[in-house]
């Protein structure tokens, strides 16, 4: 997790994010202390559980208003591969430092043994925005992807070959018909269980596609809807603690928005570990999958 230094709206990224809210009567101050209260909360939440949280502080110059979401411009894989992604915004590639990285190998005792950089894209205007724009399911090695100006079809085949993953995509489309701007958004994957919008899928053929694949890998799908995405119930992360078994990250937004129904489902698989972050997710379009960049790279010996 990166503990931001300038939290705010991102101009930039609001024309392709239509759940950023621009909080004209808020004070730049105000908005970048909320959202420390909710980062470390977040942090602290997840840590309570057992979950091993490494805090990267972030740099007050140059100003970075969406440091707090790190799975854009990171991945960490099993075999110690870390990739680096293009971005859309031209504030966002400030985000990519170094030093994230050698702290993540230095207090985690991680290895890091390769670095794809699919970063040079950027100059093509093709952008792949790291585990925003892909949804991972690792062990089957399939990434889905939901189609936008921030996921280019042409960086996702690099991806894919180069990772040896599978690739399903889809167009993701909003109530107002707009692209979505990041799959984890439309959808999330755990070890058994798997939430998708199938609402926002535009074409049938496609939607059938996802839970057909969704389903024959064993996973246990919520499917929730329009107004259910808009709140960010597809925006949750399953989470290992160090002691064993599973947790599920999701704001106090995304649960409330469960029904009876799914939340079952959901708490059959993992304890549930909801955290109120309104500020971030009103003013950075982003949910508490988005805070997160999960590293599953080995351990030194």
């Amino acid at each position: 997790m990166v503990r931001p230094a300038s939290f705010g709206f991102n101009l930039q990224t609001a024309a392709s994010n239509t759940f950023q809210q621009n909080p004209v009567e808020a004070a730049e101050s105000e908005t970048q202390g909320l959202a420390l209260q909710e980062f470390d909360g977040v942090a602290k939440a997840l840590q309570r559980a057992g979950v091993e949280v490494l805090v990267v502080p972030d740099t007050a110059l140059p100003a970075k208003p969406d440091a707090i979401f790190p799975n854009n411009w990171l991945s960490f894989h099993f075999d110690g591969t870390v990739t680096l992604y293009p971005m859309l915004a031209a504030n966002r590639r400030w985000e990519r430092r170094e030093e994230v990285l050698e702290q993540v190998v230095r207090e985690g005792g991680y290895r890091i043994l390769r670095t794809f950089d699919l970063t040079h894209r950027e100059a093509e205007g093709k952008f792949l925005e790291g585990t925003g724009s892909l949804v991972l399911d690792r062990p089957h090695r399939v990434a889905y992807a939901s189609l936008s100006p921030r996921t280019d079809l042409d960086v996702l085949g690099e991806f894919a070959q180069l990772l040896d993953y599978e690739l399903v995509t889809f167009e993701g489309r909003d109530s107002t018909n707009e692209p979505v701007y990041h799959t984890n958004v439309v959808m999330a994957i755990g070890t058994r269980f798997a939430v998708v919008c199938g609402e926002a899928i535009a074409q049938s053929t496609h939607r059938a596609a996802v839970f057909n694949k969704l389903r024959a890998a064993g996973h246990d799908i919520v499917d929730i809807s329009l107004s259910q995405m808009l709140n960010f119930a597809g925006n949750v992360l399953e989470l290992a603690p160090a002691a064993g078994g599973h947790v599920i990250a999701l704001s106090t937004t995304a649960w409330r928005n469960f029904e009876l129904p799914q939340r079952r489902i959901l708490e059959s698989h993992a304890e549930i570990i909801p955290v109120a972050i309104p500020t971030i997710e009103r003013v950075g379009g982003g949910g508490v999958r988005c805070m997160l960049a999960e590293i599953h790279l080995p351990r030194r010996q």
